[in-house]
């Protein structure tokens, strides 16, 4: 059992930094695909169609920090910087919007900002993680 457990934390602490930047790429890659549909209609559009007027608060503000902050934390770059004004936009999202309507996400429709929210909190305090473009941050 003894030997199991140590190939276990062997295996563990090798995959780690992979699996962390597949985490991080998916993240990013949603978070900006969801931008890029808002800002330019691409990818069924904001709101199911079309694009947010340039400008308009808070929604095409929202939609340029998901573009860049997304872009940011899929290339590596500034990861956790980018990670943390993406976290906090969902979270602002979220009591803003959704909170509002009512108390649990399933019921106000905020599942997407909270997920997004702490999946990109975990990005800040783990770091890039492998493959990431710069080479300053270290998970």
């Amino acid at each position: 059992m003894s030997q199991f457990i140590t190939t276990a934390r062997t295996t563990t602490a090798a995959v780690r930094p992979h699996l962390v930047a597949l985490h991080r790429v998916v993240v990013g890659l949603l978070f900006a695909c969801h931008g890029a549909a808002s800002l330019f209609g691409v990818l069924g559009g904001a709101y199911g169609g079309g694009s947010i007027k340039a400008g308009t608060w808070p929604g095409w503000y929202a939609a340029v920090i998901q573009l860049v902050c997304g872009s940011l934390v899929v290339l590596g770059l500034g990861t956790r910087i980018a990670a943390f004004i993406a976290s906090g936009s969902m979270a602002y999202a979220y009591f803003t919007v959704h909170q509002e309507n009512a108390l649990f996400p399933i019921q106000n429709g905020g599942e997407s900002s909270v997920l997004f929210c702490w999946a990109f909190l975990l990005i800040v305090v783990l770091g890039p993680g492998s493959f990431a473009l710069t080479g300053a941050e270290k998970s």
